[in-house]
């Protein structure tokens, strides 16, 4: 007998394209800066926006790499999958921290490709060919906080 799987109620309604292109954008920003994922984020289908914790401002040639990056994996057609792991194994996976105190004991870890894992319960696209082409509208840095504006462009 399958054990059906309960996970916490969801009230948003995401652009799967988009909020692909956020866990694609979270990871680059930890890779490039090794700052955590993005403190706050407001992700719609025309445009959206990620702020991040870095200690100093980036520079215009670091924020058009961020854009290059997130572009190459896109590129890459790499598949995003599901997964659902006990919450007690995930901390070996990704990171915990921004889990609410009433999160379930299973934990849903969405894959892009080998490029991220993170926990979410949002909706996503199968494969990374369906985002289009990421672009950097603007960024401001202050006291702190990295605020990227970006949307996505189809082909």
């Amino acid at each position: 007998m399958e054990q059906e799987i309960q996970l916490n109620e969801h009230n948003k309604a995401e652009y799967p394209p988009m909020h692909t292109a956020e866990h694609i954008l979270n990871q680059t920003m930890v890779r490039m800066f090794g700052c955590p994922r993005s403190k706050n984020a407001h992700i719609e289908r025309k445009k959206s926006k990620c702020d991040y914790e870095l200690s100093e401002a980036p520079t215009a040639e670091m924020m058009a790499e961020v854009e290059r990056r997130i572009n190459e994996v896109i590129e890459q057609h790499l598949p995003v999958t599901i997964e659902f792991i006990p919450k007690a194994e995930a901390g070996a996976i990704v990171d915990l921290s921004k889990l609410p105190e009433d999160a379930s004991e299973t934990l849903r870890i969405v894959r892009v490709g080998d490029y991220d894992a993170c926990a979410c319960i949002g909706a996503h696209v199968s494969n990374t060919s369906e985002i289009g082409r990421f672009k950097l509208l603007n960024y401001d840095y202050t006291d702190g906080r990295l605020r990227l504006r970006f949307k996505l462009e189809t082909a």
